[in-house]
């Protein structure tokens, strides 16, 4: 787990690796950069940590993982505390308890933190004007902009845009490209075919280890390409009618490749694992595949093959994008009345009368002809870390291979699941953009 070093009598937080070397007795650790700066620390400008990756230890209570994840989706942009606490059905005072117990901070400074540290990202890559980084990095008003970089940063935000190094800007021909950092090792190979197996067609394809999708923005299409970058991040290179709110783009497509976890935990437990360990050894980067779309990937589960004619059918036309791009996915206002199979038509109803939220914490039994392998296909890409669909093909053609029994995994069998599925596939292209029977 990623821990940040602060000390006491300069005022200043660093990360892992920084080449400060502060005495051991001034030295405070935090596991995430808001709590540092809720202790009255801010970042280094040596080490810059708010440039790295610092994901959410993988063995933090399942009610702070959905918090932290609707809070990145959004939820206190508008919202509050006691509005994210009623949706967990939580009172806010423990759900505070919470996030100071395991986080170090509360729910609203989690939030404003990694508004600021998106924001001081765009200042640094991008050419995006103090104005547009503000609006795309969630901030509701210049002057909160403003107010909040000074208090992180101790520094105005064009400033901070004076400061930034050469090497740092991202040259984009067209679009917004941003990094999508991660803690090392990261592996892209087996994410790209992951996706690219169960690419929806019109929709996703993997071609040539880039992942491309569409995606809509208020009913305008956008795409999003996602490739290898550096040793410590990806690239996202975003095609998007504006870019208000644009942060919450950035952080769906990081969860959806798999960055915003902290693993070591589980990896190290795993490498004692007979069937597991060997797997871990050789590809130790690794990670559970999100979804861009928790619908639209349920519906690919649930349908199947037929998910491609849902697409035609009921899809906005996209036309003229190329690399197979056609259409974006349907809404499930729009396939609740469709003429559809009728366990996506109930899914979908249920999604829209807001019964079935598929964050990881559904009962999807609930829903009519969805089976526990289902369920768990489901859950193994809507952030339930548990989740064991133990009738994948690729999975179950690993266990055949290494061993029938599964090990001592809970509660991480998700991660579990997803080396299991990795070690069942070549490298990525070989069928890039095409479909498996486990989706």
């Amino acid at each position: 787990m990623t821990t940040y070093s602060a000390v006491r009598t300069t005022g200043i937080y660093c990360r892992p690796g920084c080449g400060a070397k502060p005495l051991a007795e001034n030295v405070r650790t935090f596991a995430l950069p808001a709590a540092a700066e809720a202790a009255g620390f801010r970042a280094c400008l040596r080490c810059r940590p708010y440039r790295v990756a610092g994901p959410i230890a993988v063995d933090a209570p399942e009610m702070v993982c959905r918090a932290v994840q609707l809070v990145i989706a959004g939820a206190l942009d508008t919202g509050t505390e006691a509005g994210l606490a009623a949706r967990l059905g939580l009172s806010s005072r423990h759900l505070r308890r919470l996030f100071h117990d395991h986080l170090g901070t509360t729910p609203d400074r989690f939030a404003r933190s990694r508004r600021a540290h998106f924001a001081r990202r765009l200042l640094d890559d991008s050419d995006l004007t103090v104005a547009e980084v503000a609006f795309a990095s969630g901030f509701g008003s210049l002057r909160q902009f403003n107010r909040t970089m000074t208090e992180v940063f101790r520094a105005a935000p064009s400033e901070l845009r004076e400061r930034r190094r050469r090497a740092d800007r991202l040259a984009a021909d067209g679009g917004l490209t941003v990094r999508l950092p991660f803690q090392a090792p990261y592996d892209w190979d087996a994410m790209a075919a992951f996706l690219g197996a169960r690419a929806v067609p019109g929709v996703e394809s993997v071609r040539d280890s880039v992942y491309r999708r569409t995606i809509s923005l208020d009913g305008d299409a956008g795409v999003l390409e996602v490739r290898p970058g550096g040793d410590d991040h990806l690239l996202l290179r975003a095609h998007l009618p504006y870019w208000e709110g644009v942060i919450h783009v950035v952080e769906r497509a990081g969860r959806m490749v798999g960055v915003d976890l902290d693993v070591a935990p589980a990896v190290e437990r795993f490498r004692a694992d007979p069937v597991l360990g060997p797997l871990v050894a050789a590809r130790p980067g690794v990670r559970v595949p999100g979804a861009w779309g928790p619908f639209e990937m349920a519906v690919g589960v649930v349908a199947g093959d037929a998910v491609g004619g849902l697409v035609r059918r009921y899809g906005q036309p996209v036309p003229g994008l190329g690399f197979g791009l056609t259409h974006l996915f349907p809404a499930a206002e729009v396939l609740a009345t469709g003429d559809v199979p009728e366990v996506v038509r109930e899914l979908a109803a249920r999604v829209v009368a807001g019964e079935v939220l598929l964050d990881g914490g559904d009962d999807l039994s609930v829903v009519p002809g969805i089976s526990a392998d289902m369920a768990a296909r489901i859950g193994l890409r809507s952030g339930d870390r548990d989740a064991f669909p133990a009738e994948d093909p690729l999975l179950r053609r690993a266990l055949e291979a290494l061993g029938p029994a599964e090990g001592d995994w809970q509660p991480w069998r998700s991660l579990a699941a997803a080396h299991l599925i990795a070690s069942g596939r070549g490298p990525v292209g070989r069928r890039a953009g095409g479909r498996s029977a486990g989706r």
